[in-house]
């Protein structure tokens, strides 16, 4: 599968980027075994994608979307545009404090029971504050989603590395991403592996929330910079917790999707990562929604009835955007990952952020968004790529398989 070059963005991507970049087309050349199955995956997906967004249009976009609430996001940009300019993310993602007590006690009906190692739950208290001081009080009010949580998988015989998973939108279920990031393998050969519940999502969703992550994206785009601010902050948080309390040697992350953006945005922020490892990652949120109908309409018609276009739809929400820094790690740390026939996170996300990420290593996989089709083969590059880094030095000879 061979796919086209992007061209460089720049520093300010959110202009440089072409305006139509949405509706650019998804060119591969595929064998003949491989068209059918990706044509079929991506008609899933677009079945999928319209569910989804009729959705998300009728019970968030509504909730800070209309013109006027638009309106008010668009004046925060005198406080983030500067933020976003500089290029230096510690403007934004202020580092947590230290020592943030961290609770663990048993797992509650895991799927994976391991015989050499525990199954256990951690909360604790997120430390984060939000930038923009016109939503601290909206934004913390919601005091279930000012609790972390983290499911932990770990052996008898540690501290080992550890493996941090980021899930998607809305598929925040433990039991859906122990088999979504092939857990018994990752644990099988010698690492730790760790599942982060991003906020508003599972146990951190409002009561009264009607689906997880609504509350992500319903507050309105300020709101969405502030919730990518908390997902970071708490990951750090619990990298913490696990070098300095638990004496984990080394750290990674992985994550799909929603978790491949927040994972590809903490490598921009965290230098004690071993290695980041987006899977079918957004990279651009306003460009991904004008994909999803009926919420692309929405948004063309807000945009239109405040006087803005993408690229200040780009501008607001890029100070949370992991293509406005630099990542931290070098190249041959990071790896990207992303189906060819994927139309709810299309496949040119994927190569932009591989772009921006000087052409590291690229994994493509035959499947959409949710079908991950040959997942074996991306599990042997993944394994092949951790192991080139030394991450599972010091463990049994099979980790090295």
């Amino acid at each position: 599968m061979q796919q086209p070059r992007p061209a460089p963005l720049g520093t300010r991507w959110w202009e440089t980027l072409p305006r139509g970049f949405s509706t650019e087309d998804e060119s591969f050349s595929l064998a003949l075994r491989d068209a059918l199955p990706v044509r079929a995956g991506a008609a899933a997906d677009v079945l999928v994608r319209t569910i989804g967004a009729c959705l998300v249009g009728g019970l968030a976009m509504p909730l800070g979307y209309r013109p006027k609430l638009l309106q008010r996001s668009f004046d925060d940009l005198r406080l983030v545009g500067p933020m976003a300019e500089s290029g230096d993310p510690t403007r934004f993602f202020a580092k947590p404090p230290r020592g943030v007590p961290v609770q663990t006690r048993p797992a509650r009906l895991p799927l994976n029971r391991p015989k050499d190692g525990l199954c256990e739950d951690l909360r604790f208290t997120s430390p984060y504050v939000p930038v923009n001081p016109r939503l601290r009080q909206s934004y913390l009010a919601n005091e279930r989603n000012r609790r972390a949580h983290v499911r932990l998988w770990r052996h008898h015989d540690g501290p080992r590395p550890m493996v941090i998973a980021v899930h998607g939108f809305s598929a925040d279920l433990y039991h859906l991403n122990e088999w979504f990031f092939a857990l018994p393998w990752l644990y099988a050969v010698g690492c730790d592996v760790a599942l982060f519940t991003l906020p508003f999502h599972g146990k951190r969703q409002a009561p009264l929330s009607p689906f997880s992550g609504h509350g992500f994206f319903a507050g309105g785009a300020s709101h969405i910079n502030e919730a990518f601010g908390q997902a970071i902050c708490d990951l750090r948080v619990l990298i913490d917790h696990l070098i300095e309390e638990r004496g984990v040697p080394r750290v990674g992350i992985t994550g799909v999707s929603l978790g491949g953006f927040t994972s590809a945005l903490l490598a921009a922020v965290e230098p004690r990562l071993s290695f980041a490892v987006p899977n079918v990652p957004v990279t651009s949120l306003p460009d991904l929604v004008l994909e999803w109908q009926p919420i692309g309409t929405i948004l063309r018609g807000a945009l239109a009835a405040t006087g803005r276009s993408i690229v200040d739809a780009r501008y607001l929400l890029s100070v949370s955007s992991p293509l406005t820094y630099p990542p931290l790690l070098g190249r041959e740390r990071l790896m990207v990952i992303g189906g060819v026939g994927d139309r709810l996170a299309p496949p040119k996300h994927a190569r932009l952020l591989w772009e921006h990420w000087d052409r590291c290593r690229l994994h493509w996989f035959p499947g959409n968004h949710l079908i991950h089709l040959d997942r074996g083969a991306y599990l042997r590059e993944m394994g092949k790529f951790l192991g080139g880094l030394g991450f599972f030095e010091g463990l049994p000879a099979r980790a090295a398989e």
